[in-house]
């Protein structure tokens, strides 16, 4: 389901770029890792897998309220912080070094725009994109970084083979300036547009040793979350924690919302290699009109409510 046109959330700062390390364009990246021969991470890097607990964390943005309020309101619906706050940031945004409403019981996930990856492979944006390394360093703190999510989804333009060295090349500079706090989300959306095979997520993956959480994407109509998510659940659950990183369900009237909420709580039950869902906690997202906030009736909200109260989601 197309759904995404975020803006980000600030312009870009008139700071210095001066002295930022040189990286060679011309370098040839590796081939991509084949997951008989490619070494594994820790699971989660600095967000570790809770193992065998489940973050359970959103994107909260509601009419009427700041983002401050919305996150607090969501806390006193659920007696409880979310595990993750997740953000939207535009490419050339000044990535945050704080956030107000973030409190220590809580890990902030970045998602961070992606433009034209010749932009990143030709150097050209190496300054920029070591700017951003130094700010999310300067957090000290653990942070989920999530770059050019939903990259099966965008034109036939933008494919595997430049997305792979593009990734790379961000996690080196990333590495080369000391954010050894980030942890890296690779996340495509369950399903590809166009569905071609040369567009398939597989192809994406930059390899083991530039992932720390595989996760995905989706927003349900109808499928169930077996049919959106097994698939990528049997793919890297042996490799990786695994996290839904978008996650909501369109409204069809009746019961149909807090039955898909009921389904997927059962669902990340039986799957022990899920370590985080991120729910699309939103009425204000631009160009749709559908209430994916978890309170758009009283019934959803009863049915995210024992999903948050559940043991297993303590994570």
């Amino acid at each position: 389901m197309r759904r995404r046109s975020l803006l980000g959330l600030s312009a870009l700062a008139a700071l210095p770029l001066a002295g930022c390390k040189t990286y060679r364009s011309d370098e040839t990246p590796p081939p991509i890792e084949s997951p008989a021969t490619s070494p594994s991470s820790p699971g989660g890097g600095t967000v570790p897998d809770p193992g065998g607990k489940v973050m359970l964390g959103a994107y909260t943005q509601l009419k009427g309220l700041s983002t401050a309020e919305g996150i607090a309101l969501r806390e006193r619906q659920l007696g409880r912080p979310e595990r993750i706050v997740h953000r939207f940031y535009s490419w050339t945004d000044t990535l945050p070094v704080s956030l107000s409403y973030v409190t220590s019981r809580s890990t902030v996930m970045m998602s961070w725009r992606g433009p034209g990856y010749q932009q990143v492979t030709n150097g050209s944006a190496d300054k920029l994109i070591a700017r951003a390394a130094r700010r999310l360093a300067e957090r000290k703190v653990p942070t989920l970084l999530r770059w050019a999510w939903d990259m099966n989804r965008k034109a036939v333009s933008e494919n595997a083979a430049s997305y792979v060295p593009a990734y790379r090349r961000i996690h080196k500079i990333f590495q080369d300036e000391g954010a050894e706090n980030v942890s890296w989300v690779w996340s495509p959306n369950w399903n590809s547009y166009p569905d071609e095979d040369w567009n398939a997520w597989t192809r994406y993956y930059p390899g083991d040793g530039y992932v720390d959480w595989a996760g995905v994407s989706g927003y349900a109509d109808g499928q169930t979350p077996g049919d959106m998510f097994d698939q990528f659940y049997e793919t890297y659950a042996a490799r990786k924690p695994i996290m839904i990183t978008e996650v909501s369900a369109v409204d069809r009237g009746g019961s149909t919302k807090p039955d898909w909420i009921t389904a997927f709580h059962a669902w990340v039950k039986t799957r022990p290699a899920v370590g985080a869902v991120v729910w699309f906690d939103t009425d204000t997202h631009p160009g749709s009109t559908e209430k994916w906030r978890i309170d758009s009736t009283a019934a959803s909200l009863k049915a995210y409510q024992a999903m948050s109260a559940d043991p297993v989601f303590t994570g």
